[in-house]
């Protein structure tokens, strides 16, 4: 008989545990804003709401630190008390009070990234920087090799639209706003009437935030999620990048610093799904497609105008101290071919100033290229880092290195880096719409829209490669790749669309592996793909280069967790050994997105858990909604996680790196066997139970999630809500997310687990399998963030008491299970922060999912004094807000 594990249930923290574990700094943040909440709605204009909030606070709070059902059924009544009215306002009240310790616990993050950096001293990083890994790479494998890896080093974040994004772009504007004042009052000059001046702002930011609705009446459109992505690069990206090259280069240089030719490559390449991919998203067009990349660009050029303008303004260096080369001269001649009149107006106004006249001038040719003003303009982003590098190699023969590797490098930089498309569009679409569109051409009709629209497609993708080149969209991946008859398809059709006398647009078809059988098929199906006439002439033009494209989302939702995991290892070790004897240059892309049930975690840990080869130094992966702002849209922060993943990137493929993986994969596959068998049968028991599909869409909001106006996409692929088979993953992670139950971060995990029952075996499997520690480390994350005593009231909703206990008993032996893997008593103990974090919040999300259950049981039960739109706003107000506390489980 197997080993039962050694441990009870957690015991729960006492509400000054979790205070007395908050920093200082962030506990006086906190208590500030949410002061100044609480004045908000003592002055609202609602009588007593004030009161309802605080009152449902304590009972909140009590009901976490006495785990027995009377005081939850305490706190429930309370909420059942409420007017719908009353409830919507509290329900704003908590969601308004999430986003504001989030926050706080951002800005104290920063805080503390900023003050650890000011204590290194010269040449000193933290362990797990980019320069520290570099460093050890090179004592493995020699500096020679270690320079050779580094200058192919790439990370490629693709953001992706998410169907479940709950938060408004106005409530982040307004975040942002509250942020910029936190800053103001965190300087130590700023006091007495400054001080107070500051108090009253961020009153009147924190009121209009609660005045804010915060959730959108109407779906937003593509193109609205694409100006809201373009925040991140406004506001981030465009300084961040080249800020992280800069760090990486001065350790590579050493004291030399921006005075030698950098040595430092630009690494990072975005990539964006929005106004892209539309795989069951008809609201993604081919105009759609062209109006993204438009955006894209707008964002990019106005951003390079900017800066080669204030640099060109503050170049004011003379000729006689800095004399031009002949290059540049040449350079200058050129340009006043193009606009004498422009150049004249500039000489003007910088008389032997070379360098100043050449940047103002290639400031004009960024403008003209935006308004696509001939033939001013540039035809490419390469023609202006020619520009650029001929001023900065004048500005090194004349004696100024400072000048031509400071602030000029930072523009090259980013040229390099973001071209001008900003981010690479790659187009998705799933197999089938392929096939239905063949067969009509076929037929000879092409009557079909659809047909239409696949073909339309391609011709965006030429005129977008016309305007910016390749680098603008040339990826395109194909949902559901289950042969190479499906990567065949996608040629075939862009030779359909293939108008007489136009340009083939450069594709490069990407497969994309989601179901557990299609990763078990894979390298058959790539044996086969890589034998199409169009592959082929790509590796003779471009090299033998392959993108492969890895489905975390639906292998979870098709055989659980565990399964889809240890498939998903598999099929990487299988695909990287393929690729390394057919002489391929893999490039393994993971649909990760960010929630817990779709492969999330901590991106770095997983890159260093990745299978020996599969890695080489390439690291792609998808970034969601809500995860894209949480990494991407603090500068401070950002440049923290792109940094730590470049690290993992470069430490992934050192010897000692691959041997601990190599080496686990061997030693623990008789634990990887049990685990994949058992919890997958467990799983199946669950979701293939007759009426399954029926008695989730009862017991989680999914249904209602589908009606709600969260995202351009919708939930299904199809309109049967008694079949999982066309439900999206993601709403299938979000709905047990809002449910407090989290399935889909750990279901059939306790059971596996209990039949390896041996807990001195899976803790050391646990201290030396890398894929394990992560698979553990984020279980337990997913766990902590569920409630047991919220998760059954949902379970309740259904008529099903067989199907609720199977999930309950899961939830209990996988908890007692990692507790005793983890020795620790409670969820998280060995990460103290995001510890502290989690169970701060428990209370207020509990509070929040109360008041979405009492609008989902009106809903449910068809009888309420409330109309269905006001109980369907109090939920999706109740789903915004518990969103907000759970952050990564949406």
């Amino acid at each position: 008989m197997p080993n039962k594990p050694e441990t009870t249930a957690p015991i729960p923290p006492t509400r000054g545990q979790v205070s007395d574990e908050i920093p200082k700094r962030l506990r006086s943040d906190v208590r500030l804003l949410g002061d100044l909440l609480g004045q908000v709605l003592r002055e609202s204009g609602q009588p007593t709401l004030y009161d309802d909030v605080e009152t449902l606070r304590e009972l909140a709070i009590a009901a976490d630190i006495d785990r027995g059902s009377g005081s939850i059924e305490a706190a429930q009544r309370f909420v059942a008390s409420l007017t719908i009215e009353r409830a919507e306002a509290v329900a704003r009240a908590f969601t308004c009070y999430f986003h504001l310790v989030n926050l706080a616990e951002e800005f104290h993050r920063v805080r503390v990234l900023r003050e650890r950096d000011f204590s290194l001293t010269e040449g000193e990083f933290n362990n797990d920087s980019l320069p520290a890994a570099l460093a050890q790479l090179t004592r493995e494998v020699g500096e020679a090799e270690a320079q050779r890896r580094l200058a192919a080093l790439e990370f490629r974040p693709v953001f992706t639209a998410h169907p479940t994004e709950a938060r408004r772009r106005a409530v982040s504007t307004a975040i942002r706003r509250i942020d910029s004042l936190l800053a103001i009052r965190d300087d130590p000059r700023t006091g007495g009437n400054a001080l107070i001046a500051n108090n009253k702002f961020l009153l009147a930011e924190i009121d209009t935030l609660w005045r804010t609705a915060p959730v959108r009446t109407t779906p937003p459109s593509p193109l609205d999620e694409v100006r809201g992505a373009m925040s991140i690069f406004d506001e981030s990206l465009f300084q961040v990048l080249p800020h992280v090259y800069r760090r990486l280069d001065d350790w590579l240089n050493r004291s030399a610093g921006d005075t030698v030719a950098p040595r430092a490559p630009a690494f990072v390449r975005v990539g964006s799904w929005i106004g892209a991919d539309r795989d069951g998203n008809p609201a993604v067009t081919a105009a759609t497609t062209l109006a993204a990349s438009s955006i894209a660009s707008d964002h990019i050029l106005l951003g390079l105008e900017d800066v080669l303008t204030r640099l060109g303004r503050a170049l004011t260096i003379d000729a006689d101290t800095t004399p031009a080369s002949d290059e540049l001269k040449q350079l200058w001649h050129t340009q006043r071919t193009l606009d004498d009149e422009i150049a004249k107006e500039i000489a003007d106004r910088s008389p032997n100033e070379p360098y100043r006249r050449v940047l103002l001038f290639a400031a004009q040719r960024v403008a003209a290229t935006r308004h696509m003003a001939f033939p001013l303009s540039y035809a490419n982003p390469e023609e202006l880092l020619t520009d650029l590098l001929v001023v900065q190699d004048a500005l090194a023969k004349a004696g100024d290195a400072r000048a031509a590797y400071s602030e000029l490098q930072q523009i090259i930089w980013q040229v390099e880096s973001f071209g001008f498309h900003l981010a690479e569009l790659e187009v998705r679409q799933h197999s089938a719409v392929h096939s239905r569109a063949l067969n009509d051409l076929e037929n000879g009709t092409a009557t079909d829209p659809v047909t239409r629209e696949v073909l339309d497609v391609f011709r965006a993708i030429a005129a977008i490669q016309m305007r910016f080149g390749t680098r603008g969209a040339r990826r395109y991946i194909v949902s559901f790749t289950k042969s190479a008859a499906d990567i065949a398809n996608v040629y075939q059709l862009a030779e359909h669309a293939r108008e007489s006398g136009s340009e083939f647009p450069e594709i490069e078809v990407i497969p994309l592996f989601e179901t557990f059988a299609d990763l078990r098929a894979s390298t058959n199906i790539l044996d086969a793909m890589i034998t199409l006439a169009p592959v082929r002439n790509r590796f003779e033009k471009h090299g033998r280069r392959l993108e492969v494209m890895l489905g975390y989302s639906d292998s979870s939702k098709d055989v659980g967790p565990v399964s889809a995991t240890l498939a998903l290892y598999d099929a990487q070790t299988q695909i990287a050994q393929w690729a390394k004897q057919k002489d391929i240059e893999l490039t393994l892309f993971h649909g990760r997105g960010g929630a817990l049930g779709r492969g999330g975690g901590p991106a770095n840990r997983a890159v260093l858990a990745q299978p020996p080869g599969s890695v080489g130094g390439r690291f792609k992966l998808t970034e969601q909604g809500e995860v894209i702002f949480a990494r991407y849209g603090n500068p401070a922060i950002a440049a923290r996680h792109i940094e730590q993943v470049a690290a993992a990137i470069v430490l992934s493929s050192a010897p000692s790196t691959e041997k601990k993986n190599a080496d686990a994969a061997r030693d623990f596959a008789a634990i990887a066997q049990t685990l994949d068998a058992v919890s997958r049968a467990h799983y199946f028991g669950l979701v293939k139970a007759d009426g399954f599909a029926h008695w989730f869409a009862h017991v989680t909001p999914q249904e209602e999630l589908g009606m709600l106006p969260l995202g351009s996409r919708p939930t299904r692929r199809g309109l049967s809500a008694e079949s999982l088979d066309d439900l999206r993953a993601i709403p299938w992670v979000f709905a047990w997310s809002q449910a407090r139950v989290n399935l889909t971060g750990w279901y059939g995990l306790g059971s596996g687990l209990d039949a390896v029952g041996d807990p001195a075996l899976l803790r050391d499997a646990y201290k030396r399998w890398p894929l394990f520690t992560t698979m553990i480390d984020n279980v337990d994350m997913s766990l902590a963030k569920t409630d047991e005593r919220i998760a059954i009231r949902y379970l309740a909703l259904g008529d099903r008491d067989d199907l609720a206990k199977l999930v309950i008993d899961e939830m209990r032996l996988t908890q007692q299970w990692v507790l005793t893997i983890t020795e620790s008593e409670r969820p998280l103990s060995r990460r103290r922060v995001l510890q502290r974090a989690v169970r701060l919040r428990t209370p207020y999300v509990n509070a929040l999912s109360l008041l979405q259950l009492r609008a989902l049981q009106s809903l449910r039960a068809g009888t309420s004094d409330a109309s269905v739109h006001d109980l369907n706003r109090l939920l999706l107000i109740a789903v915004n807000g518990v969103a907000a506390g759970l952050q990564n489980t949406g």
